[in-house]
C-alpha cells in the first residue's frame, strides 16, 4: 500500500507544472517580441497612415494600398523580384545538392574543396559586390576572357544594359548562396546509412541511379527546407542590387525590398513603405505555405 502511494506521488510530481523552462525562455521570447513581433505590428499600423518621420502618423485608411495597386513602378519591381525567384530558387535547390553529393565522397583533400566552395558565403556582400562590378565592367575580366575566346573585342555592358543587368546580379546571388545550401545538404547526406547504398548496388542501382532511388527520396525534408529558405531570400534581395546597380538601369534590377527602402528612407514615405512591406510579407507567406504543402522534391532534379 505504501509502495502504491509513493508511486502515485511520484506520478503526480512528474505532472506538476513548473515555471523553470519558461523562465529560461523568457529573455529570448522578450527579445523576439521587441525585435520581430512588435515591429511587424508597427508596420501594419503605419501602413494605414501617412507618416514622414517629422509629424505624428495620420490615419488614412486603405489609401496606401490603393496607391500601391495603381503604382506602375511597384508592379515593375514586383516582376523583377519574381524573375529573381524563378531563376535563383531552382538553381539553389539543384546545384548545391549536386555539389554536396560530389564533396561527400571519401577523397583526398576533400575538406579543402568543401572550404573552397563555402568561401563565397563568408565573403562580405560589399566586397563581393564591388569585385563583381569590376568583373562585369566593359573593360573587366569577363569581357577580356570573352575577347580571347571570340578573337575579337567584346564590350558587353553587363550592368548597364536592362536586358543583361538582372541576370548579372542573379549570377552573383547564386554564386554566394551555393556553398551555404551545400552545407545543409551535406549534413543530410552524411545522415544516410551507407548500408542503403550497398543494398542498392546489389539490386543493380549504382552510379547516379542510386541517388535517384535513395538520396533524393531521403533528402526530401532538406530539399523542402532549402526551397523555402531560398524563396524567402530571393524575395528579399537587396544588398547585391544596392551595391552593384542601385536598381538601374531603368528600374530593371530593382526589387520590392529596394523599392521599399527607396520609398521609406529616400522619399520619407514611411506609411507607403510599410504597405509595401506588408504586401511583401503576404507574398512570402503564401509562397512558403505553397512550397511546404505542394512541392514534390523528386520532380526538382
Amino acid at each position: 500500500m505504501k509502495q502504491k502511494s509513493s508511486t502515485n506521488k511520484s506520478a503526480k510530481s512528474a505532472h506538476e507544472f513548473s515555471w523553470t523552462p519558461y523562465l529560461f525562455l523568457f529573455p529570448a521570447i522578450t527579445f523576439l517580441c521587441l525585435t520581430s513581433f512588435l515591429p511587424v505590428l508597427q508596420a501594419i499600423y503605419l501602413s494605414f497612415t501617412n507618416y514622414d518621420f517629422v509629424g505624428s502618423p495620420s490615419f488614412i485608411g486603405w489609401q496606401n494600398y490603393q496607391n500601391l495597386w495603381r503604382d506602375r513602378t511597384f508592379w515593375k519591381v514586383l516582376g523583377n523580384t519574381l524573375v529573381y525567384l524563378i531563376f535563383v530558387v531552382p538553381s539553389l535547390v539543384i546545384l548545391p545538392l549536386a555539389l554536396a553529393i560530389l564533396v561527400n565522397q571519401k577523397l583526398r583533400s576533400i575538406k579543402f574543396f568543401r572550404a573552397v566552395y563555402y568561401f563565397p558565403v563568408i565573403v562580405s556582400v560589399v566586397v563581393a559586390g564591388i569585385a563583381w562590378k569590376w568583373v562585369y565592367a566593359e573593360n573587366g575580366i569577363l569581357n577580356y576572357f570573352l575577347s580571347i575566346i571570340s578573337f575579337q573585342p567584346v564590350k558587353i555592358p553587363w550592368l548597364t544594359d536592362p536586358k543583361t543587368a538582372i541576370f548579372g546580379i542573379i549570377a552573383v546571388v547564386i554564386w554566394r548562396g551555393v556553398g551555404y545550401y551545400m552545407v545543409i545538404y551535406l549534413a543530410g547526406l552524411q545522415a544516410i546509412p551507407a548500408d542503403l547504398y550497398e543494398a542498392a548496388a546489389i539490386d543493380g542501382s549504382d552510379g547516379w541511379q542510386k541517388h535517384f532511388d535513395i538520396t533524393i527520396p531521403l533528402m526530401q525534408p532538406y530539399i523542402i527546407l532549402v526551397s523555402i529558405i531560398s524563396s524567402i531570400s530571393a524575395m528579399k534581395i537587396f544588398e547585391e542590387v544596392y551595391i552593384m546597380s542601385q536598381g538601374g538601369p531603368a528600374n530593371s534590377t530593382k526589387t520590392v525590398v529596394y523599392y521599399l527602402y527607396d520609398k521609406g528612407f529616400t522619399s520619407l514615405e514611411m506609411g507607403y513603405a510599410s504597405a509595401i512591406g506588408v504586401f511583401l510579407f503576404l507574398i512570402i507567406f503564401i509562397i512558403s505555405i505553397t512550397t511546404f504543402k505542394f512541392i514534390n522534391p523528386a520532380k526538382i532534379v
